[in-house]
């Protein structure tokens, strides 16, 4: 418990990283599947990580991130993106619980059959916050593990998202919900961390 609470108080936003620090698709990889395990309404997983390491590429995402310093300089710069059709994938993610035995035939149809309901009328927009909460849920987890492996990140959503959508081919399905730039934090000019408020000024019991 002790390395969890240090490693959630060490996390924070790296404004700035070591330029030349490569980061393999290897270790990417080993932490993008640690990463799966965050949680998704209804397991629906609507996170989809475009992951941008080619020097000429992240350039471009410099570029539509507004020419943010942290982004010309981190190891790699991933989009998160939310997906607001991922619940017409239910059948495929629900039928290894079908096989399994988990659910029977019936308990898979009203799953199924409830789960499409609730997104067709909820309409765009409860797609959309959707596909970005369950994004955001997910790329949260993602900092923390990077974290626990040496790799300070960023979250951001400063860029144009309609100019990053045209330079990754995001497909119209997708939303971006946010950018993270990873790589090792160039602490020469670390500012001290921001003001956090005291508990009893963001939570509150029983009723607001």
């Amino acid at each position: 418990m002790n390395d969890f609470v240090s490693l959630v108080k060490e996390r924070r936003s790296a404004n700035k990283f070591i330029q030349g620090v490569t980061i393999p698709q290897e270790e990417l990889d080993e932490m993008f599947s640690l990463a799966k395990f965050a949680p998704s309404a209804f397991n629906l997983q609507h996170a989809h990580y475009v992951v941008v390491t080619d020097p000429d590429i992240k350039e471009k995402v410099y570029e539509a991130a507004y020419k943010q310093y942290k982004v010309h300089t981190a190891s790699a710069a991933i989009l998160v993106l939310g997906d607001t059709q991922a619940y017409q994938e239910v059948e495929k993610i629900y039928e290894g619980m079908l096989h399994l035995g988990v659910l029977n035939k019936q308990e898979y149809d009203m799953t199924v059959e409830s789960i499409i309901q609730m997104y067709e009328n909820g309409g765009d927009m409860f797609k959309r916050d959707e596909a970005i909460r369950n994004a955001s849920l997910s790329a949260m987890q993602f900092m923390l593990i990077a974290k626990s492996r040496g790799w300070d990140t960023c979250p951001m959503i400063g860029f144009d998202p309609e100019v990053m959508r045209k330079t990754l081919h995001i497909p119209d399905r997708y939303i971006p919900a946010l950018l993270i730039t990873i790589g090792k934090e160039d602490t020469s000019s670390q500012r001290p961390r921001g003001y956090r408020k005291p508990v009893r000024e963001f939570v509150t019991y029983q009723s607001f």
